[in-house]
């Protein structure tokens, strides 16, 4: 019979943990939080000091049932969930719920699940840390009293359902900022001369119009360009310096949380939910092939570069291995977390470096493969040499102005061998040009450009722009922009995000009335504040003290000030039922068409947005449709009347070789071709 018991959140986890433990053990699931706050009230006793109500979550009660059983059957319970804030306040509610004995209880934490691992947590055994339970506590109801004080005032004032939220509403405002930027954006002309020049010996090369000696010219208009050209027309273009050197790349950190949500998604296509969801399947076990349930990768919510010296030993010894001494890196310390890091945890890195992708691949997913590839990838590169380049740069005079031209070349490829995402173009002139040397010009190429507006943020670019401002940490960044597109408050084209006039309209009243709670600084600052409390340096109840005196007396200026905004837009779109203009409403999956009438008329319809150009089979109206995964295609309004179907969007025009109907792809260069897969016809414009 088991003497000991030890509950983590997961199944997996607990699979992959039965493994190392013997007969004496016990291991159980919590299936994650046994207690939280109520979600039919607001849960804190603002009375009593700002007191938290905790209750049992539905369903859990059985659950909680069995686990008090085997707790009472056992010398000693091992609370081993997740080694972070959260996980330590889950190990506490657990306590109290199982109504368990402080004696006969302890706490175990492992930033991998390894077998030495999880065998040196039952030796290193401590008790409940209060100082991270409080900093949860501090975090849970701020966030409580933010989002059931506000929202319920956007129910009344805007409409039901929407939510603001502590670190969601600083990242809807980042959103609205940026758009705003782009639409204030006023272009700039500006213009770029290329010159072909030759060699002596009949070699061919190209550089750019630089300036003067010591100054780069920036050129505004074409009248500038006139006056360089006039002015360069009759002057010998001499090789003025010519300079050799070798330039180092540092290989790349290991990854943090931000990290690697950020290059997930930038190079496999993923979500920040998704790439969390499969990073935690990796890190509680997946079953491989003769060996059962193992832990690929450590723990994955962490904003540290550290790695602990055995699995850099370990790492530097596969490397010397499998790609040879020169490889291995010669520095041994060599990243550094940021100051405002909490680094409680190891960076994420494979648990086994061994374990190379290929070699498991049959065992995982596809997805599963993905990220552990990317993972175990970044971790090899991180300890591996620098990649060497041969580097040159020249300058060429035409009397006081001078082109310049540099690249380089791959010498040693270190750590790219492993792991290259950047794909830097390589710039090569395989001759020898030589200083004083009279170049032939061939030809000058003017071109005229325009400064463009910010890019709008993708899911990587705002995660990196929340860590890089101190806005929530490594657990927050997937929820949050979650529930901002779960909310309507912002949507995704192609991988921008873009704010709705739903989203601009809350970001408003957010910005007029609650000017702190989507503050950058302040919602860092509060950050900073939970850090203290971890440390033990402040109470958590003093934080909400401070902070809840001002929010109350904001929130009654608020309601008094905002009138009621009505979202509904007149359309010219008649009810087909009762004769009126429907109007445009929002619903759980955005917009849609509804009768002002109700409820006496209940008639609804989809609203879709129009493509501009009329049906090549019937004349109707070509409108933007979505497949069930969120596909765009172009179908007819009349349909399915109308069988017109395109996934690409139709021009209006018909191929003038075959007169079937033309359609585009792209976007600053657009390909226009033919519909007619037989038909070769195909031409380009410019947007």
């Amino acid at each position: 019979m088991a003497k000991y018991l030890v509950i983590v959140e997961s199944p997996a986890k607990a699979k992959t943990i039965k493994k190392f433990l013997g007969r004496s053990f016990k291991v159980e699931a919590s299936m994650g939080h046994v207690r939280d706050l109520p979600k039919s009230q607001l849960g804190v006793d603002i009375e009593k000091d700002f007191e938290p109500k905790y209750i049992t979550i539905r369903g859990k009660g059985e659950l909680l049932k069995k686990l008090r059983k085997e707790a009472k059957a056992v010398d000693k319970v091992y609370l081993a969930t997740d080694p972070d804030r959260e996980g330590e306040a889950i190990s506490w509610h657990l306590y109290h719920a199982l109504g368990l004995e402080e004696e006969k209880t302890s706490r175990i934490t492992f930033n991998e699940i390894t077998k030495n691992t999880v065998k040196n947590s039952i030796k290193e055994a401590r008790k409940i840390n209060m100082n991270l339970v409080d900093a949860q506590q501090a975090r849970r109801v701020l966030d409580r009293i933010v989002g059931y004080k506000i929202s319920p005032l956007l129910w009344r004032k805007v409409r039901k359902g929407l939510s603001a939220g502590r670190v969601q509403s600083v990242a809807l405002r980042l959103i609205c900022d940026r758009e705003e930027e782009i639409r204030n954006f006023i272009p700039e002309e500006y213009w770029t001369i290329e010159a072909n020049f030759m060699t002596s010996e009949n070699k061919n090369f190209s550089a750019k119009f630089y300036g003067l000696k010591d100054k780069k010219i920036i050129i505004h208009s074409k009248e500038e360009v006139d006056d360089i050209l006039k002015e360069i027309k009759d002057k010998k273009y001499i090789v003025e310096e010519v300079k050799k050197g070798e330039r180092i790349k540092n290989p790349v950190e290991p990854f943090t949380t931000s990290t690697l949500q950020q290059e997930a998604s930038k190079y496999l296509g993923f979500s920040t939910q998704k790439t969390m969801r499969i990073a935690q399947q990796l890190y509680e076990g997946i079953d491989l092939k003769d060996e059962g349930t193992v832990g690929l990768i450590t723990y994955i919510r962490t904003d540290s570069v550290r790695i602990s010296k055995e699995a850099q030993e370990q790492c530097r010894e596969y490397i010397e291995n499998v790609f040879g001494e020169k490889y291995i890196n010669s520095k041994k310390s060599l990243y550094k977390s940021k100051e405002n890091a909490q680094d409680a945890h190891e960076a994420i890195r494979p648990s086994y470096v061994n374990k190379n992708p290929k070699e498991i691949k049959d065992s995982l997913s596809k997805d599963q493969y993905k990220l552990y590839e990317l993972i175990w990838r970044r971790f090899v590169a991180s300890q591996m040499a620098p990649a060497k380049y041969d580097t040159f740069s020249i300058k060429v005079s035409a009397g006081k102005y001078f082109f310049t031209t540099s690249g380089s070349s791959l010498k040693f490829d270190g750590f790219l061998s492993v792991y290259n995402r950047e794909e830097e173009k390589e710039t090569k002139v395989g001759f020898d040009i030589k200083e004083n040397e009279e170049l032939k010009l061939i030809n000058l190429k003017e071109k005229q450009h325009f400064t463009q507006p910010p890019a709008r943020y993708t899911e990587a670019s705002l995660v990196k722009t929340l860590e890089e401002n101190g806005v929530g940490r490594p657990s927050t960044y997937a929820p949050t922009i979650t529930t901002i597109l779960a909310r309507g408050y912002v949507v995704k084209e192609n991988k921008a995000i873009c704010p709705t006039e739903l989203g601009e309209i809350v970001n408003d009243i957010l910005k007029k009335y609650f000017e702190k709670i989507v503050d950058v600084d302040f919602t860092a600052h509060m950050e900073e504040q939970l850090d203290e409390v971890e440390n033990g340096d402040v109470p958590w109840k003093k934080i909400i003290r401070e902070f809840y005196p001002d929010f109350e007396e904001t929130l009654k200026i608020a309601e008094k000030e905002i009138g009621n905004i009505n979202l509904e837009e007149v359309t010219d779109i008649i009810c087909e039922n009762c004769g009126r203009n429907m109007v445009v409403k929002y619903g759980r999956y955005g917009k849609f068409l509804a009768c002002p009438g109700f409820p006496e008329c209940k008639n609804t319809k989809p609203l879709y947005e129009e493509a501009g150009v009329n049906c090549p089979v019937c004349g109707g109206k070509v409108i933007i449709r979505k497949t069930k995964k969120g596909k765009k295609y172009y179908s007819c309004e009349n349909s399915p009347k109308c069988n017109f179907m395109s996934w690409d969007k139709p021009t209006g025009e018909k191929c003038p070789e075959c007169g079937s109907f033309l359609v585009e792809k792209g976007k600053k260069q657009v390909n226009i071709f033919c519909s007619n897969k037989e038909c070769s016809y195909k031409r380009t414009s410019k947007k």
